[in-house]
C-alpha cells in the first residue's frame, strides 16, 4: 500500500502545500524581532488589555514551534515576586507605562527600570522580579521559548544574600542531605 492510497493525494488538499505562511523565529535576534513587531502593532493588542485589581491579567497572543507570547498588565504595586522560567529563556518590553526588574547576581542586587521600548533578553534559569513601582497602569510582551512550563518562586531575598527557593521539597533534600552526613 502506498502513502497515497493511505492519506490521498497532497494535491487535493493546498492548503497543506502553502508557502506563504509567516517564517517562526528561531533565534534570539528572530524572538526579539518578532516581540518588537508586535509591540509596535497596537492595534493588535491594545483591545486586549485588561487590569485586574487582585493579580497581573495575561493573555496569550501568539504561539509558533517553540514559542509563546503574552500580553501582561500591571496595576501599581503588583509584582511577579522573585522567580525564573525554568528551561525557558525569552525577551520581555514594556508597551505602556514602566516596570522596575531586579535581579540577582554575583555582584548583588541589580535594578533597572523598563520604559516602552525597553527590552530585556534572559537565559533559562534567570532569577528575577519584576514589579510596577510607579502609580500609573503598565502593560508589557513576553516571549518565551521554548514555552513556559514552570516557573520556580523563590522567597523575598536579601541584599547580601541569594533567594531561597519557596519549595518544601528542598528542605527536605536539605534535611535528608545533613542526616545522611551524620
Amino acid at each position: 500500500m502506498s502513502d497515497v492510497s493511505i492519506a490521498g493525494d497532497p494535491l487535493a488538499f493546498p492548503h497543506l502545500g502553502r508557502t506563504d505562511l509567516p517564517a517562526h523565529p528561531t533565534t534570539v535576534a528572530g524572538h526579539a524581532r518578532l516581540v518588537r513587531e508586535i509591540a509596535a502593532d497596537r492595534a493588535r493588542w491594545e483591545p486586549l488589555v485588561r487590569f485586574d485589581a487582585l493579580t497581573r491579567w495575561y493573555a496569550r497572543l501568539e504561539t509558533g514551534p517553540g514559542y509563546e507570547v503574552w500580553l501582561l498588565s500591571w496595576l501599581p504595586g503588583q509584582s511577579t515576586g522573585f522567580h525564573d522560567h525554568g528551561d525557558s529563556s525569552g525577551v520581555m518590553t514594556v508597551v505602556q507605562g514602566e516596570l522596575v526588574e531586579r535581579s540577582l547576581t554575583a555582584a548583588g542586587d541589580g535594578a533597572r527600570t523598563l520604559r516602552p521600548g525597553g527590552r530585556r533578553v534572559f537565559s533559562s534559569g534567570y532569577l528575577h522580579e519584576v514589579v510596577n513601582a510607579s502609580l500609573e497602569p503598565a502593560v508589557s510582551i513576553h516571549l518565551y521559548t521554548p514555552g513556559l512550563t514552570e516557573m520556580t518562586q523563590y522567597a523575598a531575598a536579601q541584599p547580601e544574600q541569594q533567594a531561597q527557593p519557596q519549595a518544601s521539597a528542598l528542605a527536605e533534600r536539605r534535611a535528608a542531605a545533613q542526616s545522611a552526613a551524620h
